[in-house]
């Protein structure tokens, strides 16, 4: 069973109508993503948006010599087809997926809330929002990638197709590397039926994952990308309910 994930909020600075639950990378807390959600409350737009940024447990990471650090599941090597930690992968989707539960018992409907993250947090998000049986606003991932392919075509959820997924990443990402990004976008499309689409055709109900390449930029993110992602959130969670 899942424990519960400490997490740090960033409460709106309006009334209350939507949340963002951001998930962080290998290393990180959720205090790393702080200055974005903070940045993102004084834009008008956003001021409705409450943020939910957990903290991963630690535990001994294979990849870096088995140092313990936060992390959301072991990483075994940095491969997109290298052998993956299910067990821990599972557990950290129960838990993402409580928190999806509690802003629903606050009264937040799951089309106003958003799951994302970065890098392992990013895979994370991608695989909680593509199997929860909720229908969320939108999933994001940011340098990341698709999880767990031998079982997910089993786990994705009826409505999987029709949540919008903003995917941003590095042509230069020396960890996950750009290639992986193209490679878990044509899996979905030729085995989860999920597929590219053109940013101008992106809605709340249309399904699909707007892909944003950023030249240039390594394992991190770009005012490029946080601009976008901005402008994608404001859509998908606009100020006022449909």
């Amino acid at each position: 069973m899942a424990s519960a994930l400490k997490i740090l909020t960033v409460a709106p600075r309006t009334k209350h109508t939507a949340t963002v639950i951001f998930v962080h990378g290998l290393g990180d807390t959720g205090y790393g993503w702080k200055p974005v959600a903070d940045m993102f409350q004084g834009d008008p737009g956003l001021s409705h948006v409450k943020w939910v940024l957990p903290h991963s447990p630690s535990r001994r990471v294979t990849a870096n010599m088995g140092m313990e650090m936060p992390s959301w599941f072991d990483i075994l090597s940095f491969g997109f087809d290298s052998p993956e930690d299910e067990e821990g992968m599972l557990e950290t989707q129960q838990s993402l997926e409580q928190l999806i539960s509690n802003e629903v018992l606050e009264g937040i409907d799951p089309s106003r809330i958003v799951l994302g993250g970065f890098s392992q947090g990013g895979a994370m998000s991608l695989l909680t929002g593509l199997t929860i049986d909720k229908k969320l606003g939108s999933i994001v991932v940011l340098s990341g990638w698709l999880a767990l392919r031998n079982k997910i075509k089993n786990m994705v959820s009826p409505h999987a197709k029709s949540v919008p997924i903003f995917w941003g990443h590095g042509t230069s990402d020396p960890l996950i590397k750009y290639q992986f990004a193209l490679d878990s976008l044509e899996f979905m499309k030729s085995n989860l039926e999920i597929n590219t689409i053109e940013r101008k055709s992106a809605s709340p109900n249309s399904g699909g994952v707007v892909f944003n390449s950023y030249p240039g930029i390594g394992h991190s993110t770009s005012q490029q990308e946080l601009d976008d992602l901005r402008e994608w959130l404001k859509q998908m969670l606009p100020k006022e309910s449909p």
